[in-house]
């Protein structure tokens, strides 16, 4: 097989990309035991007739401290855990992002010939099923790394709901979401996003509001 060269050469990523990838496992696994504490302490209130109800992380401290507000045992009770989470939160903030965990995985952009490609190497296309007269196309794919793929989309759906300022590809899929709606617009988006990652970390250029178009990037991407 080595003669013939019947073989794929398979990449062994760099130590600092396995780093990475351990901090973003770590942070992953805060993050989960931060959320179980918020929902805990929503639970520990809710007997007493107190409701934490929708709020901002930024906030959720000074909402749960106002409920609390005379009742000194269960203050005492509720404190530490706050306390507790308002540490890791401030601990989360410091390492997290999208750029860092699509870094880890990549490790080695050249490698990877076509920008294109990378919506299908996260899973970010439809299953495709053909036999005969059978066409089928299915939901996502979901191959590839499971946690760029869920921060692609985080990201996807924080620009199609949550940036207020207006960008070529936020424009392009919030056109998609009212075609197809928000689920569909941000796999398209997430799927656009790890093509323009892609291109930025290969060229060395600057991601600027307003560049694309329709014959730009984003129609690639999509």
């Amino acid at each position: 097989m080595m003669l013939t060269c019947w073989f794929r050469a398979d990449h062994v990523k760099s130590e600092s990309a396995q780093t990475l990838r351990a901090l973003l496992v770590a942070r992953k696994a805060m993050l989960g035991i931060v959320l179980d504490m918020e929902n805990m302490i929503r639970g520990l209130l809710r007997p007493f007739g107190f409701k934490v109800g929708e709020i901002s992380v930024g906030r959720f401290d000074a909402r749960v401290r106002d409920l609390l507000a005379g009742k000194k045992e269960l203050e005492a009770i509720v404190a530490p855990l706050l306390d507790a989470r308002s540490a890791m939160r401030q601990q989360l903030a410091k390492l997290y992002s999208l750029a860092l965990t699509f870094r880890a995985t990549v490790d080695d952009p050249a490698r990877f010939r076509k920008s294109t490609n990378f919506g299908a190497r996260f899973g970010l296309t439809p299953r495709r099923y053909q036999s005969g007269q059978t066409d089928r196309i299915g939901s996502i794919s979901k191959c590839g790394d499971d946690l760029t793929r869920a921060m692609l989309y985080e990201v996807a759906i924080a620009i199609l709901t949550r940036v207020p300022k207006n960008f070529k590809l936020r424009l392009w899929g919030l056109r998609l979401a009212r075609k197809k709606g928000l689920k569909l617009a941000a796999t398209a988006v997430a799927r656009a996003l790890a093509v323009l990652l892609h291109k930025i970390w290969i060229d060395g250029t600057t991601f600027q509001f307003g560049a694309g178009g329709k014959r730009g990037r984003v129609a690639a991407a999509a």
